[in-house]
């Protein structure tokens, strides 16, 4: 009997111990949501401002983000297979710039089918119900379209280089600047040759462009690759100046070309609020919140005259 009354007291110790043990610790956090940002590319200084802003909004959210894309944006296949491969791992959400915005449609699709929210940035998809966070492009080309026609008087023939065929954002910047020409009767587009978003590409289109029309006047180079090698050519032909360049984008070579007088104007983006807008509004998405479904991060004009105003260094800043 004695020896009973031992062990209830004993366990009734031991009960009471491990109560006091639970009440003493820290309430279990809750697990880290983990986005996948899948750009087109993971080269050039537009898609590292894109993962700088990413990784800002990660760290202000308390979330994990994995970065990883393809090494060229015409690698629609390689986009692909990472997205997929990011579905299945099991991802809380993806935030992606689709190289084409025909072939993610069946990712999207899938990441859907997983009840994994998609949020697309730069470059949407042909599906309406993706939530989109990106220049206004057709906006963004206008207004090159029209630095260009002030640059010439309103007059002569220019050249468009596109970069990706299939890319939304090649295809809308190449329609804003075409029907923005067409109100400028004084000019004439006479070549629209795409660099593929390559440099050499670039440098070699504008090159043709420059021997198919000894009195070409002004080019638009839709994205920083086609800027990069349009500014090469002009330099090596001798032409700096006397044949206008309007670019988008400002990787630093960009904004030395402007500084020296290749590029007159650039029509610069918001890479940094790209990444960091997808990324919180990834992080809502997975948490069944409502996102809007479109986000326009701005686009200005920069030349040579308002560089280094403080509305512009700001701006700058704000992309690395």
């Amino acid at each position: 009997m004695k020896r009973a009354m031992l062990l209830g007291a004993g366990a009734a110790l031991l009960l009471a111990l491990a109560g006091c043990s639970r009440q003493g610790e820290a309430p279990q956090a809750k697990p880290t949501l983990t986005i996948a940002v899948v750009p087109k590319a993971v080269a050039f200084d537009f898609w590292l401002s894109v993962k700088a802003g990413a990784e800002q909004a990660a760290k202000e959210n308390g979330v994990k983000v994995l970065w990883k894309g393809p090494s060229d944006e015409r690698d629609v296949a390689g986009q692909v297979a990472i997205l997929e491969d990011t579905i299945n791992s099991g991802v809380d959400a993806i935030v992606m710039a689709a190289c084409d915005s025909k072939a993610l449609v069946s990712v999207v699709k899938k990441a859907r089918q997983a009840k994994i929210p998609v949020i697309a940035i730069d470059s949407g998809v042909d599906d309406p119900s993706v939530p989109l966070v990106a220049t206004d492009n057709l906006k963004g080309a206008s207004e090159a379209a029209k630095a260009l026609a002030g640059l010439l008087g309103d007059k002569g023939k220019v050249g468009l280089i596109p970069f990706v065929a299939g890319a939304l954002t090649s295809t809308l910047r190449e329609r804003g600047f075409k029907e923005e020409v067409a109100r400028h009767p004084g000019m004439k587009l006479v070549s629209t040759l795409y660099s593929q978003s390559d440099a050499a590409r670039g440098m070699a289109v504008t090159e043709d462009m420059l021997a198919a029309t000894p009195d070409l006047g002004g080019i638009f180079a839709a994205n920083e690759p086609g800027a990069i090698g349009a500014a090469r050519a002009i330099e090596q032909r001798g032409l700096a100046g006397r044949v206008k360049l309007v670019a988008f984008d400002a990787a630093e070579s960009e904004l030395q070309a402007l500084r020296k007088g290749t590029i007159q104007a650039l029509i610069v983006q918001n890479p940094f609020k790209m990444g960091y807008e997808g990324v919180r509004l990834a992080v809502q998405a997975a948490q069944g919140k409502e996102v809007p479904k479109r986000v326009d991060t701005g686009v200005t004009v920069v030349t040579k005259q308002n560089l280094d105003s403080p509305a512009i260094k700001a701006l700058l800043a704000k992309r690395s």
